[in-house]
């Protein structure tokens, strides 16, 4: 009885999230909901994520537009959907941009092969600001969580408010600098530093 019980949920957890993104849907709303998928985007050459039509094209519309082939969208919608999903189960997800900045950081800091200190305090305009530095090893109240060879040390009281977080970094004509997802937040400011 128990072993069919979990058989269910497996099923049931494969099946919604197998149609999480859809070719249908906007490029604009899949960037704003799953901001890891922007990077899968532009591996493909989908350059409509800083386009002002994002909002009204749909991928499946920007795919063709730029010359892809049916078989590419369904392998581009389905790559989308296994980042989500493997997102989702991540404490803390780091995009490779943000990886390598960290990584380049910390060289010209003299720090590395140091960790990602994460931390989130009272303040900024939202209620809580966002807080990175680089510490050697972590402190007695911190959790110790790895993404892609990364140690990133957060603090366990903390640890509730920032599961899920991703962590990206952008560099483009509107300036360059990390840019933090956090699916907890019930709003965030414009800086993008804060949230509540």
């Amino acid at each position: 009885m128990e072993t069919t019980v979990k058989k269910e949920q497996k099923v049931e957890h494969t099946s919604t999230s197998s149609a999480t993104i859809t070719k249908d849907m906007t490029i604009g709303e899949v960037v704003a909901k799953w901001p890891e998928t922007a990077e899968i985007m532009l591996g493909y050459g989908l350059h409509c994520i800083g386009c002002h039509v994002n909002p009204y094209e749909s991928i499946e519309g920007g795919a063709y537009g730029h010359g892809m082939s049916k078989e590419t969208v369904e392998q581009l919608v389905k790559e989308m959907n296994e980042a989500v999903e493997s997102h989702e189960d991540k404490d803390i997800a780091l995009s490779d941009s943000a990886i390598k900045k960290f990584a380049e950081l910390m060289e010209k800091e003299g720090k590395a092969g140091w960790g990602l200190k994460f931390s989130v305090e009272p303040g900024g305009c939202s209620g809580f600001s966002y807080v990175m530095d680089f510490a050697q090893k972590p402190e007695e109240s911190e959790q110790v969580v790895t993404e892609k060879g990364m140690k990133i040390f957060v603090d366990k009281s903390v640890l509730s408010m920032v599961k899920g977080v991703r962590i990206d970094f952008t560099d483009g004509l509107q300036g360059s600098g990390f840019k933090i997802s956090n699916p907890n937040a019930h709003g965030s400011c414009g800086c993008g530093k804060s949230f509540h």
